[in-house]
Formats: structure tokens, sequence, C-alpha cells
């Protein structure tokens, strides 16, 4: 299936609860040429009312982030593990809170992110953070233990390339050191600029 017909498609999307507490499905974008697959955990308050992923703060240190790797966001596919957003409830007016999706809800977007591949068949990935690492990787896999070194392809993905797994930009912002943690994370993104 193309990247429209699949965006089309879950946009519909019930196949677990998260679509009843969300404004809309949030499918992943960028160019269906694109070299590098980024696979966040799942869209946050403002991801959720404008429809697009990586669009709030943590997407915002994740650009200057790309910038700084000499990744260029343009040329790159963004999408998340999960498609909903799932969140705590909020005070009205107040931003609304993401709560870490379960096993279950990654596993029913699961269908989606393959189709992405299929449709995209990138050269590298990058996971960004623990909930996107174990939708690729398994549940097994730690960010910890892994993190800014090459990995073989994701097993059941469209590709033939290699990974990388690291933080997710918003660790960087609730980091005590969020220098630290930005040099951290540009690190990681070095190692696939370096690769390609």
């Amino acid at each position: 299936m193309s990247l429209a017909t699949l965006r089309q498609e879950a946009a519909t999307c019930q196949r677990c609860h998260l679509y009843q507490d969300a404004t809309q499905t949030v499918f992943g974008a960028g160019p269906a040429d694109a070299e590098v697959v980024v696979v966040g955990e799942q869209p946050g308050d403002i991801e959720d009312r404008r429809g697009e992923p990586f669009v709030g703060p943590a997407g915002k240190l994740l650009d200057r982030a790309f910038e700084a790797a000499g990744l260029d966001r343009s040329r790159l596919y963004v999408t998340n593990a999960v498609k909903h957003f799932k969140h705590r409830p909020a005070a009205p007016g107040k931003r609304r809170i993401h709560a870490t999706p379960v096993r279950s809800e990654i596993v029913a977007c699961r269908p989606w992110l393959v189709g992405e591949f299929a449709a995209l068949t990138p050269r590298a990935v990058v996971a960004l953070g623990a909930t996107a690492a174990k939708a690729l990787f398994g549940a097994s896999f730690t960010v910890t233990e892994s993190r800014g070194t090459l990995l073989p392809w994701p097993p059941e993905l469209a590709g033939d390339g290699f990974a990388l797994a690291t933080i997710h930009p918003s660790a960087v912002l609730r980091s005590d050191d969020r220098d630290a943690a930005f040099a951290g994370l540009v690190a990681d993104l070095n190692v696939v600029a370096a690769a390609l």
C-alpha cells in the first residue's frame, strides 16, 4: 500500500481503545523516498491537536538535534510506534500529559508501522526511546545497553540497512543536565549521519 492509502485507512483506526480519547490519528510524515525513518513513542498533546508528528516541544528539540548532526529533516520520515495520543485527563484548557503506551497498544499499531516501512524501504531506522525500540526490536530490548551503536535491521520490517536506538527528545527536556543530554542525542544521530 502507498503511504497515502495507509494514512487514509489509519485515520479511522479503532484497533485499540486509544482512539476514543485522542483527537485524531497522527500518521507519519516525510518523503516517500526517505533513506531514514525516525520512530518515536506516540504523538503528544500538540501533535494530537495538529495531526502531525514531532511538532511540539520535543519535536522542536529534535529538529535542532537533526541540524546539529547534519541530517535534513525534510529528507527524513518521522513517525511513532503508536498513532493515537495516550494521556491522563487534564483540566479544561490545560496541556494533557502523556501516559506510556502498554504492549497491547503498541501491538495494535504495529500493522501501521510495518506498512510504513513496506511503502518506504529505507536504509536506516532510528528508534527514539524505549517504547519505539521495543516496538522495533521486541519487549526485552533496552536502549541503555545499545544506545548509539549500529544495530542490525529490525525483524519483520521491510528494508535492508542499519538501525540505531537513542533517547527520546522528551528525555532531554526532562533531564537535569539538558546540555549533556542534548549532546548525547546529537552524538547518537552523528553515528547515523556518518553511516549514510
